[in-house]
């Protein structure tokens, strides 16, 4: 019986080839950007789920009050892993990471580099981390191999890039910044790519306590931290988050000095790091729940549009097959079998759908992972959750789109259906096709509005005046031992020789920067430390002319090495409660308490954004100190660039033989802050461009049905003078309505979307009628031309033809 009902569907899909087709493409497009969002959402949603402890893993962050409540960060002090196993010793596993990156070099028996690496996803990490991570090791013991100072760990790739063979690499010599030699003592596995700890180079945190370390200075500093020093703990079963909580806030006091008890700690679970976008994690790739539930809607909304397509063909179908489902009647067919009929039909629609599906997902893979800077494997179809997400798309694709029309094709009367009276408006479910039209072009045009609201913001990121010169500048690291900085007086007066050079500054960092200095300070000798951060701007005199920094009191400080004078900016005055930028001009700032860091204001700069324009500008305290530089900043002509940048590489090169050069453009560094907002526009192009596309697909196979069905009408209608363009309007003009009535309902849907959005940047665009205009003149302008080539092929058809026809 079944087979029967299976061939008796297929000879009447192959029947209706066009019908079919249409059906088939649009419903594949639907489940492949579904099944592709769906493949980012549980990729997303499984980070760091392999650990065994996962559910009593929980990371200690900086929780400071604030008027507004807690502001959370990702760093803690250096001693507070230690302070942790004193005075909790309860808590058996407690760990501090530090990522901290830098050169690797490998050399050969006379001491010369071989081979030179800039690595980022290095560490400074604790024997207790592995403890607590279930991390697999090729070699080593995971209890002992960073116990000692100046131990190394390489994943299996690391260890191949550098020495070859990862079984080779155990017990050799790695060298970091050139002066810091390291022993192999482990191998580790290569690490899932569904972890927040992207880790390839592990060195033993025991490093940074020997003498000399750039940190043995703040070994038992309570107040600064790091942003990407954290650390783990493993709750024991018998504590709740909330008593420890509250145990933390009497650490705090215990340990911090008291002007900065407001500076605390919370706990934050392992499976809350990677869906909080407020506080950071080592991948800077957090994927917040909202976004999550979003695309998860649009995936949703894709495969409701693909299904919509179905619904209106097919009861737009229901007369040219009215006769069939009368004489099935007639020679005994009941209703339950013919609604089994045509669900066996719109199963195999449903089932070749979903293997063409699977074929444009697979090549499209690589295109999403390149776009989301991911790594979803292409091996999908091994997972039971994906397997069992296909079955439930199947199933519920064949219900929800094959129901409905099942039901109205087996209603028919079989004496009306085979004297052909079945009407078109009464059968098609008119008014539910028409509604059915509206919910497609609604959701579309939310995406289109979605679409151009972040062009246009995106746009606004790219031509926003941020305060400086970003245009034509280099920035290039360069090593920070104490030898490599006396050379830098000889390489300024070198590079500015260059003829494609313009100028030349030395700085801690360029102007906007991910990485960023803050500190409190005491301002005019009050004795008293401000309530707030400045952000250290490090950097020469020359800086201040290289970006073109205003002035709005004083000038730029002389030439030094030292910090001898200070300049501040617009909102550190305000913060002061300062409203004349003269005022300032003489008053005394003094850091750390240290006499050597106090020095006068001699200059005010107006505000200028140091980081993304979705955060405020901070105040701001600039001085010279040539000990903390580790960027040349440098101006370059815009012609014969190549020319420039390989002379600027000879002679970085030529002053620091044992480094490693590399540079970037200031405009590059500054786009890579909206990386993610560029990923997200370019998904919602993706999203709006199928929706559109399917609706599209669906209209065309309406118009399609209409041209059939009334092709005896626009042959009386030609044959008594209408036009080409009053057939065309005949048939665009119900759509175009449909299409008016869902901009009615999408502008308001999609303003209330977007202006939320909006709402996560300090910077932003408003919401003019121009984006609403535009998105429905796009709708209208591509579902004419979907309409019109069909509605032009039946107007032009001879009306003699056309009334011979039937």
């Amino acid at each position: 019986m079944i087979k029967n009902y299976i061939k008796t569907a297929w000879r009447s899909l192959l029947r209706n080839k066009s019908y079919t087709t249409i059906n088939i493409i649009g419903l594949a497009i639907g489940i492949a950007a579904c099944l592709l969002i769906f493949l980012v959402v549980h990729f997303e949603t499984s980070f760091d789920n392999f650990h065994s402890k996962k559910d009593r893993i929980y990371r200690v962050v900086s929780a400071s009050q604030t008027p507004n409540g807690f502001s959370l960060g990702s760093g803690v002090p250096l001693p507070t892993a230690e302070g942790l196993r004193t005075d909790f010793p309860q808590i058996k596993d407690v760990a501090a990471i530090f990522r901290y990156g830098g050169h690797y070099t490998v050399d050969n028996k006379k001491g010369q580099a071989v081979k030179k690496f800039k690595e980022d996803d290095a560490y400074y990490t604790e024997p207790q981390f592995f403890n607590i991570f279930d991390f697999g090791w090729l070699a080593g013991d995971k209890k002992t191999a960073l116990s000692e100072p100046n131990t190394i760990v390489l994943t299996q790739d690391e260890a191949e890039k550098f020495f070859g063979n990862w079984h080779d690499a155990m017990g050799k010599v790695i060298k970091y910044e050139n002066k810091t030699s390291l022993k192999v003592t482990g191998i580790l596995k290569n690490l899932p790519a569904n972890t927040d700890f992207p880790i390839k180079i592990a060195v033993s945190y025991a490093t940074i306590k020997e003498k000399g370390s750039n940190f043995y200075g703040n070994l038992n500093d309570w107040v600064s931290t790091f942003g990407t020093h954290y650390v783990f703990m493993v709750l024991p079963d018998n504590m709740n988050v909330s008593l420890f909580n509250k145990n933390l806030e009497v650490f705090t006091k215990k340990h911090k000095p008291a002007e900065y008890a407001k500076q605390g700690f919370q706990l934050q679970a392992l499976g809350d790091m990677h869906y909080n976008t407020e506080v950071s994690i080592f991948t800077f790739h957090p994927f917040g729940k909202q976004l999550l539930s979003a695309i998860s809607l649009i995936g949703a909304f894709l495969l409701i549009i693909a299904c919509v397509n179905f619904i209106n063909l097919a009861t737009a179908q229901a007369v040219n097959r009215s006769k069939e489902v009368g004489i099935r009647k007639v020679l005994g067919s009941n209703r339950k079998q013919l609604i089994f009929q045509f669900i066996s039909e719109t199963f195999i629609i449903t089932l070749c759908a979903v293997i063409l599906a699977i074929g444009f997902a697979e090549i499209t893979l690589p295109l999403l992972n390149k776009l989301l800077e991911i790594k979803l494997s292409g091996a999908f179809l091994s997972d039971s959750t994906i397997l069992l997400f296909l079955f439930s798309v199947i199933i519920s694709v064949t219900l929800l789109s094959g129901l409905y029309p099942a039901m109205v094709l087996s209603g028919f009367n079989p004496i009306a259906a085979l004297k052909n009276k079945v009407a078109s408006a009464r059968t098609s479910g008119i008014s539910l096709r028409r509604a059915l039209v509206v919910l497609q072009f609604c959701i579309a045009q939310v995406l289109v509005i979605g679409t151009l609201v972040i062009i246009h913001q995106m746009n606004y990121f790219r031509t926003k005046s941020l305060g400086f010169e970003k245009d034509a500048i280099l920035t290039v690291p360069f090593p920070g031992d104490s030898i490599s900085k006396t050379k830098l007086n000889s390489l300024r007066d070198q590079l500015i020789q260059q003829p494609g050079i313009k100028d030349v500054s030395y700085s801690f960092t360029s102007p906007s920067d991910n990485d960023s200095w803050s500190s409190d300070f005491t301002y005019n000798n009050l004795g008293k430390k401000t309530d707030f951060a400045a952000n250290l701007k490090w950097a020469d005199a020359e800086y201040f002319r290289l970006y073109k920094l205003q002035f709005l009191a004083g000038q730029a400080y002389a030439k030094s090495d030292t910090i001898h004078s200070y300049i501040v900016n617009q909102t550190l005055l305000k913060r002061l409660g300062v409203h004349d930028p003269k005022e300032a001009i003489g008053k005394y700032i003094n850091l750390w308490g240290d006499k050597k860091k106090t020095a006068q204001i001699v200059g005010v700069v107006k505000d200028f954004n140091v980081s993304s324009l979705k955060e405020e500008i901070p105040p701001v305290l600039m001085s010279s100190w040539k000990d903390v530089y580790q960027v040349i900043n440098i101006k370059i002509q815009p012609s014969n660039i190549n020319s420039t940048l390989a002379s600027v590489e000879k002679l970085w090169n030529s002053n620091f033989p044992d480094g490693l050069y590399e540079y970037q453009f200031l405009d590059d560094k500054i786009a890579e802050f909206y990386k993610s907002e560029d990923q997200l526009s370019t998904l919602y192009k993706i999203f709006a461009g199928i929706a559109i596309f399917i609706s599209c697909l669906g209209l065309y196979g309406l118009v399609s049905f209409m041209a059939v069905q009334r092709t005896k009408e626009v042959g009386i209608r030609k044959t008594l003078g209408a036009s080409v363009s009053h057939i065309v309007y005949l048939f665009s003009k119900e759509f175009t309505l449909l299409i008016l009535i869902a901009f009615a309902i999408s502008a308001p849907t999609g303003w209330y979307f977007m202006n939320k959005w909006l709402q996560a940047f300090t910077y932003k665009v408003s919401l003019g009628p121009e984006i609403f205009i535009l998105a429905i003149l796009v709708s209208i302008a591509i579902a004419w031309i979907t309409v019109g080539y069909k509605a032009i092929r039946a107007a032009l058809v001879n009306p003699v033809e056309s009334l011979k026809s039937e």
